[in-house]
């Protein structure tokens, strides 16, 4: 039986990445060596790197006064990084899940920071609107998809002062206006490549000017100057990255993938509002396209568990919602075939005439 992955992290990657990957860590380049055993050094990964940032550049439109880094540590470590890059005094953040908050969290380390609006109070189901940022903050900090919640900002906003995003998962989802960001940063495993890298792409004149001196390997200037390549890089995950970018531009690109996932969340979005049995958590207006979460409708609450199990069985696996919200939650990442969401969604129209 097909197995349809809709885990929201690490999470599936296209059928490409995966099987050149697997023969890289066999034979990489004709080298007769293996991706995770030559130096990142030799010519075969520099050209590796090189093309990764190239695509990067290229898929995103990414004007030349930016950098594209490739990093260890994840987007959390980059919760530290922005505000020890940026901060001189103050930040302020819109805090819209949990990801959002402990990046807020990290910040208050560094300096004053405002929590623009909040919408903790309704367990983050929606995206805040009409809040004004500080015009003195020396940025304001945005997370655009909230994986647990399932919300998402789908525009890039226009605001006075830096703006700087956490894109860990909805990254090459749709067109991004690259010019109005400082930063935006993200972890490498919902929408690129396996755990271990982060990716960051920073406005290259915003740096070095807080007056602090910043640790050498959390300087973005470091990474900046050598190309992503001052120390050793997580070597196997940036070589599946490449695999995805270039699968990416050969489904024609950003745009090509909008289209794609607004089909495949449409598609389930209309199941959760028709079927009687489940009910969508998230504002409809801030719906987020690549983590969709549901619930069972209040009357039908005791068959959560045998839905559970059902889809399961039908080859639905990664479906269960996480803690904080309960139900189900379907990641319909780009590498999602639409016959994933069409699988579940046939799954649960048969589970509604069951009962």
């Amino acid at each position: 039986m097909k197995k349809h992955n809709f885990y929201a992290g690490p999470s599936i990657l296209p059928d490409s990445t995966i099987k050149n990957t697997a023969d890289a860590v066999l034979n990489f380049a004709g080298t007769g060596l293996s991706v995770m055993e030559v130096s990142h050094r030799g010519k075969e990964f520099v050209a590796v790197m090189d093309e990764a940032q190239a695509l990067f550049k290229e898929l995103l439109n990414i004007p030349d006064d930016y950098e594209v880094l490739f990093l260890g540590g994840g987007a959390s470590t980059q919760f530290c990084m922005v505000p020890y890059n940026l901060m001189k005094k103050k930040a302020a953040y819109l805090n819209t899940g949990a990801w959002a908050a402990k990046a807020l969290k990290e910040a208050k380390f560094f300096g004053e920071v405002v929590e623009v609006a909040s919408s903790k109070e309704a367990n983050y189901n929606y995206i805040p609107k009409n809040y004004e940022v500080p015009a003195d903050s020396d940025y304001f900090h945005i997370t655009t998809n909230n994986t647990i919640y399932g919300t998402e900002i789908k525009e890039d906003l226009d605001v006075n002062v830096p703006l700087v995003a956490d894109m860990s998962s909805d990254i090459f989802s749709r067109p991004v206006d690259v010019s109005k960001y400082a930063i935006i940063y993200g972890g490498a495993q919902k929408n690129l490549a396996p755990a271990g890298v982060a990716f960051v792409i920073v406005k290259k004149d915003i740096l070095g000017k807080t007056g602090r001196d910043i640790p050498t390997m959390l300087d973005y200037r470091t990474h900046a100057d050598k190309g992503s390549m001052f120390n050793t890089p997580p070597v196997l995950p940036v070589f599946a990255a490449l695999q995805t970018l270039k699968w990416l531009k050969e489904q024609g690109g950003v745009a090509a993938m909008q289209k794609k996932n607004e089909e495949k969340a449409g598609l389930l979005y209309d199941e959760i509002d028709r079927n009687k049995l489940f009910k969508g958590t998230a504002a409809k207006e801030d719906r987020s396209l690549m983590n969709i979460c549901f619930v069972m409708n209040d009357e039908f609450a005791e068959l959560e568990k045998e839905f559970l199990d059902f889809a399961t069985i039908r080859g639905m696996i990664g479906i269960k919602g996480h803690r904080s919200v309960g139900g189900f939650r379907a990641s319909t990442y780009n590498a999602l075939p639409y016959e994933s969401v069409k699988a579940l969604v046939e799954t649960m129209q048969e589970f509604e005439k069951k009962h």
